[in-house]
């Protein structure tokens, strides 16, 4: 993908002039977006995904047995033939990791991290519908893709942003409005990270939500110093060998606080070690208990791409790489392996590629380590056969 070249999907910016002028700063309305669009699947079908066990599903209905109600799923099929007329929003979660069709829709961002993009959650809302004004912590695109919603903009909010009494859902108390659209199929908004925001169907409307991820600062800290203490052993302490004779005993000297940020420093400044975490944090899948493969031996995946098997992305995982010295990293859904840098072609292939067969891992597949690769992320589960 060209940076440099317009794009529809951005009204016709290019993405440097996006990313330069609008990502994480302002908002943007693209007016058909993607022109002529149609959902590839349908309201009821997205009903019918809120009643699986497996998949996050909310229900919020406005004026239901309190303000803001709100109802997690999975759902009966009967709950949703009581709902009022209007008021109430379907919200399903990660709706690209089950529907191939609306995963299509994420080659578009690709001028966008991978590794960044969340999922695509998409709603439903009757006439009315919404969530009510709110935020969000990270940056995220409102594709329309059925009927009307009226997309109402106000302020930038923070965490002392004053909010209404509600034990489950974030809804700002005070929202002052800036602008005012009405987004039609094929339109899009998109809204940096803490921008107020209210949606309000006008009929009956289906909304696509491309979110990414953007991990706070307590994440980081509490993670990555979790996955340090993996590899610090008990003798290694905080020392004061150097110490000399204090005044007083009671005082914290500044040259303790010094010995102390050292102490710290020679960990938290390792860049491998951090870039080892932060793949493996980064890839995480939303859902792990997805991502699960079949015992296999190296001959018979060889055997079985060798007889025209086809290997394809686990729907639930992710994958990232990045390099380290003359060396590879390769990240896969929460873990990471380092390989050698004659593999990168490879990791390329394996985290760009629709599909994986003989024909496009070619000389892949008389290398041990390259065959050995594959044959570990089909029994981890970040790859899976296509008949499957």
């Amino acid at each position: 993908m060209n940076p440099d070249s317009p794009m529809q999907l951005l009204g016709g910016l290019t993405a440097r002039e996006f990313l330069r002028d609008y990502w994480q700063k302002k908002p943007l309305l693209i007016r058909q977006a993607l022109p002529n669009f149609e959902s590839p699947i349908s309201p009821d079908e997205l009903a019918g995904l809120a009643l699986e066990e497996e998949i996050e599903s909310r229900l919020v209905i406005e004026h239901g047995q309190q303000p803001w109600e709100l109802r997690r799923g999975p759902f009966a099929e009967d709950e949703f033939n009581k709902l009022p007329e209007r008021d109430w929003t379907l919200l399903v979660q990660a709706v690209d990791q089950f529907i191939p069709e609306v995963a299509e829709l994420l080659e578009n961002f690709r001028f966008l991290p991978s590794w960044r993009i969340d999922d695509v959650m998409i709603s439903f809302a009757a006439p009315g519908g919404g969530v009510g004004p709110h935020y969000d912590n990270y940056d995220v695109f409102l594709l329309q893709a059925h009927g009307q919603r009226r997309w109402k903009i106000g302020q930038m909010c923070d965490a002392d942003s004053p909010m209404l009494e509600h034990a489950d859902l974030r809804i700002l108390a005070d929202f002052t409005q800036t602008d005012e659209w009405v987004l039609e199929p094929g339109d899009m908004l998109y809204l940096p990270p803490r921008l107020a925001h209210y949606g309000i169907a006008e009929d009956d409307c289906m909304t696509y939500s491309v979110g990414f991820r953007a991990p706070s600062a307590a994440e980081v800290l509490t993670h990555f110093t979790d996955f340090l203490s993996q590899f610090l052993t008990n003798e290694e302490r905080y020392s004061d060998a150097d110490i000399v004779p204090c005044s007083d005993p009671h005082q914290i000297q500044r040259d303790s606080l010094d010995r102390l940020k050292s102490l710290l420093n020679e960990h938290m400044n390792d860049e491998r070690l951090l870039l080892t975490w932060f793949g493996q944090f980064m890839t995480e899948p939303r859902y792990p208990e997805l991502i699960a493969g079949p015992e296999l031996a190296e001959e018979d995946l060889l055997a079985s791409l060798q007889d025209g098997a086809v290997l394809v992305r686990n729907p639930s995982s992710r994958l990232a790489w990045s390099e380290v010295d003359d060396d590879l990293l390769l990240f896969a859904s929460g873990q990471s392996r380092l390989l050698p840098g004659n593999l990168r072609e490879l990791l390329k292939l394996i985290c760009s590629a629709e599909s994986l067969h003989e024909g496009n891992l070619g000389q892949w597949l008389a290398d041990d380590e390259g065959r050995n690769l594959l044959l570990q992320l089909v029994t981890q589960g970040s790859l899976e056969f296509a008949d499957e």
